[in-house]
């Protein structure tokens, strides 16, 4: 990375550029696509009333999700375009704050859940991203993690470092991740995957779990503060 570049300030005006075309996207895949499963994942394992940190919450539309099924929920992100996004066209009980994952506005020990579905990868260290949600979780707290998989078409953000340019997307395999957190003293609690039309059930559920994530569009974690 160049001394000038600002990876906070780039993902910021990334997705404040990215506003109209986010929200249009956002509630197909929270009611019928690929994060249509998140909420009944969450509900496997967190009780109803629970209040929950949707952290990189975008347009929203997953905070109102959770906020339907029975949860108190507030949204945050780095996106200044979003949030007024999110307060404008969501539910009026619905809060929603400027956050950086690697600084959040809140105190210790502050929800009982926190969920950050394809966040993470747009942090550019992972690590302390994971050190920064366990410090704002209560103990024994859980936290969901969406995790773009090898099938995702996002992760096509992160192939020009390899030619030695500066990005702002740090996609990782599902099972490098689980590493990280498991070095960060996460316990795994569950896991599944998401998988794109042409991937049926008979082709991955006999495998092994690596094989499982390595065909997946994303991989949903559940992880436990220790």
């Amino acid at each position: 990375m160049t001394t000038s570049f600002n990876w906070h300030k780039e993902v910021e005006k990334k997705w404040d550029q990215n506003v109209t075309f986010w929200s249009e996207k956002s509630r197909a895949m929270w009611d019928h696509g690929s994060r249509s499963s998140i909420v009944p994942f969450i509900e496997k394992h967190v009780g109803k009333g629970s209040y929950i940190g949707d952290i990189g919450c975008g347009d929203g539309y997953g905070s109102y999700k959770l906020k339907e099924a029975g949860y108190d929920v507030i949204g945050v992100d780095l996106s200044p375009k979003m949030v007024e996004h999110a307060n404008k066209v969501c539910d009026e009980n619905l809060c929603f704050k400027l956050g950086d994952l690697a600084s959040l506005p809140f105190e210790d020990n502050t929800f009982d859940a926190l969920i950050a579905i394809n966040s993470i990868e747009w942090t550019e260290e992972p690590y302390l991203a994971l050190k920064e949600l366990k410090r704002v979780l209560k103990p024994g707290g859980l936290l969901c993690v969406g995790l773009l998989g090898p099938t995702a078409g996002p992760r096509q953000n992160s192939f020009r470092r390899l030619l030695g340019e500066s990005v702002i997307c740090n996609t990782m395999m599902p099972w490098e991740f689980e590493q990280l957190a498991l070095e960060s003293s996460w316990s795994v609690i569950d896991g599944q995957g998401v998988y794109k039309e042409g991937v049926k059930p008979e082709h991955y559920e006999t495998l092994p779990k690596q094989l499982k994530q390595a065909l997946t569009f994303m991989w949903l974690f559940m992880f436990q503060k220790e």
